[in-house]
C-alpha cells in the first residue's frame, strides 16, 4: 500500500472518531435543540471546511478540473479522506435519527463509493474533488436556514439571507 493511501487511512479513521465525537458534545450542548439541529451543526462544519479544502487543492485556478482523469495530489487526496471520514460518520449518525431516510442513505453510500474509488484506483483527483465542491457550496446555508427555524428565527430577514444565500452559491456553480 503506498505512502499516500497510508495517510488517507489514517485520516478517515481520525475524522471518524472525531466526528462521532464532535456530535456527542455538541448533542450535550445543545440539548435542548434536535437530534437534527446537531447533525446539522456538524453538516454546516463539514461543508464549510470541505468546500475551503476543495479550493485549496486545485492545482490549476484556469482549469479547476485539469488534470482529468490524473492521479490525485496529496492535498486532493486529503480531502477525499476528510470527506469520506464525515460520509461514514453521517451515515451511522443518521441510524439513530427517528425518521431514517432512503434517499439520503443512499446519497451517503454512493458518496462513499466514489470517495473510496478515488482513493483506492487513484484515479480522477480532480474530478471528485470538483464534484465535492460542486455538491457542497450551498450546504451551509442550507443547514443554517434549518438551524434559524429551529431557534426561532424562521420567517425572518436573517432566514430570508439565507434563503437567497442558497440560491445565489446554486447559481453561481452553474
Amino acid at each position: 500500500m503506498e505512502e499516500e493511501q497510508v495517510r488517507a487511512i489514517k485520516i478517515i479513521v481520525f475524522g471518524v472518531i472525531s466526528w462521532g465525537v464532535a456530535f456527542i458534545l455538541t448533542r450535550r450542548i445543545f440539548s435542548s435543540y434536535s437530534f437534527s439541529f446537531s447533525n446539522r451543526l456538524l453538516s454546516t462544519a463539514h461543508a464549510t471546511i470541505a468546500v475551503t479544502l476543495a479550493t485549496l487543492s486545485v492545482q490549476d485556478l484556469s482549469c479547476p478540473v485539469c488534470p482529468l482523469a490524473s492521479k490525485p495530489s496529496h492535498k486532493q487526496m486529503d480531502v477525499m479522506a476528510f470527506s469520506l471520514s464525515y460520509m461514514i460518520y453521517d451515515l451511522i449518525c443518521c441510524h439513530f435519527d427517528q425518521v431514517f431516510s432512503i434517499d439520503n442513505a443512499v446519497h451517503h453510500f454512493v458518496s462513499i463509493l466514489g470517495f473510496i474509488a478515488g482513493l483506492a484506483y487513484q484515479k480522477s483527483g480532480s474530478e471528485i474533488v470538483a464534484t465535492l465542491w460542486v455538491a457542497e457550496i450551498s450546504s451551509p446555508f442550507f443547514h443554517l436556514r434549518e438551524i434559524l427555524k429551529e431557534i426561532g428565527y424562521k420567517d425572518t430577514k436573517l432566514n430570508l439571507a439565507a434563503d437567497v444565500s442558497i440560491h445565489i452559491s446554486s447559481f453561481c456553480v452553474i
